[in-house]
């Protein structure tokens, strides 16, 4: 038996788009924009179809996203394949769009001359773009002293020669989505692990990293929270939880810590996984943890399986939006209404990626394909 809340999920897969769902498999190559939703509904990576969603809820967007598709190294002998990037920021948008500038090109000039993508050179490339935004914050100290408190999750994957590689530092989540021919069904299957002191394992992590600190980890409010002060446990950026010389006066008090840290309290470096991909794997859904907040793996996995390609990411932004105005016991079509900045009380910043993945253009190892470089939420920001 189908279940009620799965079906009334995925029905609209089945009613004709409406409320500006028009189609935008044509024209529109850096995406489209209603009110608060930016949206690619369909387009052409190197290994399949891809779509994207993103919806505002902070009074400054702090998700950014990317696709690039195509060159993943510098050289013209090098690798080509697809690169996905989720970077969730907290304190504002700074971290976040830097990493949007810097994460890809640094990782295109870590790959040598005829080699291919590793995890050495993914975690290298996290650590330089780390770097560069701490000196960013040095720099900026003075005039700009809350850039300290700014910070962004970071979530990478990228296909390469038949393998996928997914590093993760921070609670945005990957789910890859794999028929199983026993059952005849798409299971969900969480590829990435997430850094969030909510976790029992997190929080004895962090335990282990920091023997003599008894109040590393602080129930607050119910709530866990690093120092106190932050849910995660690996950022880019947080100065102020990585360099002591950022956790003073100018910076506001609720960042300050009452005694001084001679280690880096947060790690920059991603948890990365490396496997190959099979005939088996459908599609990979990547999505900052606004959306994992009112959506299971599962039914995630089960409205990309069930609704058409075209406009999926909306359909689970807009599943997510469904959860979130049950949730606070008021309808979907007031939820919308609400405007930026106040919207926040209701539901995060989302960010979705759908990778749909052709097992004849993995396989193939392709030396060419679309050449693609797109930015979710572009028009968002581009507003006044």
């Amino acid at each position: 038996m189908v279940s009620e809340t799965f079906m009334k999920i995925v029905s609209p897969c089945w009613k004709p788009l409406v409320e500006g769902e028009n189609s935008s498999r044509d024209g529109d190559a850096s995406g489209r924009v209603d009110g608060l939703l930016w949206y690619k509904d369909s387009g052409r990576h190197i290994n399949g179809d891809f779509s994207m969603a993103v919806i505002q809820a902070n009074n400054l967007l702090e998700d950014r996203s990317q696709l690039e598709s195509g060159p993943l190294s510098s050289y013209e002998s090098g690798p080509v394949g697809t690169f996905v990037g989720i970077y969730d920021g907290h304190g504002g948008p700074e971290a976040a769009q830097f990493i949007n500038d810097r994460l890809f090109n640094n990782m295109k000039k870590f790959i040598p001359e005829n080699q291919g993508v590793s995890a050495e050179i993914i975690n290298k490339a996290f650590l330089e773009t780390e770097e560069e935004f701490l000196s960013l914050v040095k720099k900026q100290w003075l005039i700009k002293p809350q850039i300290a408190s700014v910070g962004s999750c970071c979530l990478v994957g990228i296909i390469c020669c038949g393998l996928l590689y997914i590093a993760n530092a921070g609670d945005s989540r990957v789910v890859l989505g794999r028929f199983e021919r026993t059952h005849k069904e798409v299971k969900a299957i969480q590829l990435s692990s997430e850094h969030n002191a909510s976790i029992e394992s997190v929080r004895e992590e962090l335990h282990s990293l920091h023997p003599n600190d008894p109040q590393i980890v602080v129930l607050k409010h119910k709530v866990w929270r690093v120092k106190g002060v932050i849910q995660v446990s690996r950022s880019l950026g947080d100065a102020y939880l990585k360099k002591t010389e950022f956790n003073r006066e100018p910076l506001l008090p609720k960042f300050r810590l009452p005694e001084p840290f001679h280690k880096p309290i947060l790690k920059a470096e991603p948890a990365i996984v490396v496997q190959k991909l099979y005939p088996e794997d459908q599609f990979l859904i990547f999505a900052s943890d606004g959306l994992w907040e009112y959506i299971s793996n599962q039914e995630a996995v089960d409205i990309v399986h069930s609704c058409p390609r075209n406009g999926v990411a909306r359909k689970l932004v807009k599943a997510a939006l469904h959860g979130a105005a049950k949730k606070r016991e008021m309808r979907y079509t007031d939820l919308k209404k609400i405007d930026r900045g106040v919207r926040r009380h209701f539901h995060d910043d989302i960010t979705v990626i759908v990778l749909f993945l052709d097992s004849h253009l993995i396989s193939r190892s392709p030396s060419y394909g679309p050449m693609l470089s797109i930015r979710g939420g572009s028009g968002i920001l581009a507003r006044s």
